[in-house]
């Protein structure tokens, strides 16, 4: 089995709302490149990556002359193929070898006939357990879906939480001043009781800010609290003054800051994204090294479509050492380019796809609406917000978004979502 030919195609699809972070926002769709290898005898694995609200078309299609040729059951040489440690110092090929990967690994399950899950050991749970993803957000284009209250985060939350069955929430912030998000994240704690929590501000508050939070929501269910500041050191300084887990899915994302982290604890909680790590394989390792050490795992997501799910699927399937509810974007999309649909969750669970390869398939004309939709609209600055011109966060940022400013910034005028 050899590659005979290599696709990509840029889509965008639809969010119900703009969603805020700390260093910017989803202008209301997600901009997702899908890739396709064929093989000589027809066969086409698939697979997915972000960009920032960028098209990855041209990148995935320069490594065209890597891939003609290879067989895709060599998933390793693949990984020193394109990003050998030395040579990514210059061209950091890590996202378009996961969605190469994911590709391959799809082509070797449709070839044997069998799940992704199986050709990585085997599944140990057949559903895996997703926390509700808690975004402050920009009105849609109709003026539903403004989340920036803490009244509007809780029936956020309540409304999720009836929909789909979550039992874990996760508030993403960042976005307004921590005080302000504190209290927000108090409120959806103690309307939801029984529930169980997390709060990611993606790094951006400093260790002694981190740790002054930290000191006010003790008393919650907390699962952990993720990437309250940026950088293993200010981590490990908060780890030791609160009694709270602390997770990261930014600075341990390679095994050498893996190894790091062990000598020197200064996270609880590893969060294995499929994208960041270079594919679902480093993350089934990376699963397991924790599971030596004693540290928690998570699967963690950048933003996906359901090729990508699939992936945090099989990789929650066969990691015996999942303990935590994994993070989804999914239940924010309007719609998806596979087959049947969006994956439903059930009491706050999907289940793991069970057919050959990553057990889902491209819905052809579903591909083209979107990728119409994509050369229409083109990219959004994925690291900007639409609210504040000319605005970009320091780390540790100072500069918060006004919580009283309310509507849908002019930016997003000519956004149809």
């Amino acid at each position: 089995m050899r590659i005979a030919e290599v696709r990509a195609t840029t889509v965008t699809v639809p969010l119900e709302a703009p969603l805020r972070h700390s260093n910017g926002a989803h202008w209301g769709r997600f901009v997702r490149t899908l890739v396709e290898l064929e093989t000589e005898d027809g066969l086409v694995g698939v697979g997915e990556m972000g960009g920032g609200g960028q098209s990855a078309e041209a990148a995935v299609l320069s490594l065209k002359d890597y891939l003609l040729g290879h067989d895709p059951a060599r998933t390793e040489a693949l990984r020193f193929m394109l990003a050998n440690p030395t040579a990514s110092l210059y061209n950091n090929r890590t996202q378009l070898l996961a969605a190469l990967e994911f590709a391959c690994l799809d082509l070797l399950g449709k070839h044997t006939g069998l799940p992704v899950h199986a050709l990585l050991g085997g599944a140990v749970r057949s559903e895996v357990e997703f926390a509700s993803y808690l975004f402050f957000r920009y009105p849609a284009a109709d003026g539903s879906g403004e989340v920036r209250t803490p009244d509007q985060l809780v029936a956020h939350a309540w409304d999720l939480k009836a929909a789909h069955g979550f039992r874990v929430h996760k508030v993403k912030g960042g976005v307004f001043d921590p005080g302000y998000e504190r209290e927000a994240y108090r409120a959806v704690a103690e309307a939801l009781d029984g529930d169980r929590f997390r709060y990611d501000p993606n790094g951006v508050l400093s260790p002694e800010q981190s740790i002054e939070f930290a000191a006010g929501i003790e008393d919650l269910a907390n699962d952990y609290l993720e990437d309250p500041c940026l950088g293993l050191p200010g981590l490990r300084r908060v780890r030791e003054r609160t009694r709270i887990p602390l997770a990261t899915n930014t600075v341990v994302v390679d095994f050498a800051q893996l190894a790091t982290n062990v000598l020197a604890p200064a996270v609880d909680v590893v969060l294995l994204d499929t994208t960041f790590w270079g594919g679902i394989r480093p993350c089934v390792k990376a699963a397991g090294v924790c599971e030596t050490f004693g540290l928690g795992v998570a699967v963690h997501s950048s933003g996906e479509l359901g090729v990508q799910l699939a992936t945090m699927l099989h990789l929650g399937a066969v990691v015996p050492n999942l303990t935590f509810a994994a993070d989804a974007h999914y239940h924010h999309l309007r719609d998806d380019v596979i087959v049947g649909g969006k994956m439903p969750y059930r009491d706050g669970k999907i289940a793991v796809p069970d057919g050959p390869g990553l057990g889902v398939e491209l819905d052809r004309d579903k591909v083209a609406e979107y990728a119409e939709l994509y050369r229409e609209l083109g990219p959004y600055p994925y690291d900007r917000d639409p609210g504040r011109p000319g605005w970009y966060p320091m780390v540790p940022n100072t500069d918060f978004a006004d919580p009283s400013r309310a509507g849908r910034p002019e930016a997003l005028a000519h956004e149809p979502f």
